[in-house]
């Protein structure tokens, strides 16, 4: 046996030790998961109806911030009529006397 052919083996059980690890470490955390949302009231069954409540929140917070942006640009709006009217009222009031 030339040493080019132990290092190949030697790779190989590596990898098979790395995969099987691997796979241990995702039961784990699938577990882990599941406990958690269970603790939390969440049962698998239910996970439809999360992702439903998820997609809504996500849609009411961006309609929220949009209201946001609406309103800061009709306040800046007003705000700027008002001082232009009463730059204007000012100019009426100057050329009139």
């Amino acid at each position: 046996m030339h040493e080019s052919d132990v290092r190949v083996v030697v790779a190989e059980v590596l990898a098979e030790q790395k995969r099987l690890h691997n796979n241990e470490v995702d039961e784990v955390v699938l577990k882990t998961i599941a406990t958690i949302l269970t603790s939390f009231g969440i049962e698998e069954e239910d996970r439809v109806e999360l992702r439903a409540d998820f997609i809504h929140l996500r849609k009411w917070r961006k309609s929220v911030e949009q209201a946001q942006t609406l309103t800061f640009k009709v306040v800046m709006t007003a705000i700027i009529t008002g001082v232009v009217g009463a730059f204007w009222l000012g100019f009426k009031a100057l050329m009139g006397k």
